[in-house]
């Protein structure tokens, strides 16, 4: 009865297709996300670009809002197009904002081969009433940024913080 029973269960395994090698999803079907790595190590469950939060486009239709604190596992793009929809005329515009991110790392992208509410507002600063869009001063902010470049808004704030931080103590 042993040797049946291992002789079905063997039938069953072959019968099985084997398991598809599925392509990794690239975001905006251009860029892959193995290659990000969050260096702060307090950051890495609040930061998401594994496999997990790999998504062809940065929208999920509010799927992290429904449990609470589980919007800090959502992509780390899609809270940047998040972002960049706060403020009077751009509420409730997402496809808008996932094109100026877009638009925004191609221009990165091109030219190289912190906070995000920080960048986001530097970039909306820096592109009213400018000759520049936009997705050009998004990638000009997040450039500047990533280098620590006080030509970036976010990093202007953190020195300005801790420069009044350290006068009050």
């Amino acid at each position: 009865m042993i040797d049946d029973w291992t002789v079905v269960v063997e039938q069953q395994i072959a019968a099985q297709p084997p398991p598809l090698d599925l392509p990794e999803p690239k975001l905006f079907n251009k860029w892959t996300l193995q290659d990000v790595d969050v260096s702060d190590i307090s950051l890495v469950d609040y930061i998401g670009v594994k496999e997990k939060h790999s998504k062809y486009l940065p929208h999920t239709a509010g799927r992290y809002q429904t449990v609470r604190f589980r919007k800090a596992s959502c992509p780390i793009v899609e809270r940047l197009c998040n972002s960049m929809m706060m403020h009077g005329r751009n509420n409730g515009k997402k496809m808008m904002t996932v094109r100026i991110v877009k638009h925004a790392f191609e221009i990165i992208h091109l030219l190289s081969g912190e906070a995000l509410w920080l960048i986001c507002t530097g970039a909306r600063e820096a592109a009213f009433r400018n000759i520049k869009t936009i997705a050009e001063c998004l990638a000009d902010e997040i450039m500047n940024a990533a280098k620590g470049s006080s030509n970036s808004y976010a990093i202007k704030k953190k020195d300005e913080l801790e420069r009044v931080a350290k006068s009050n103590r």
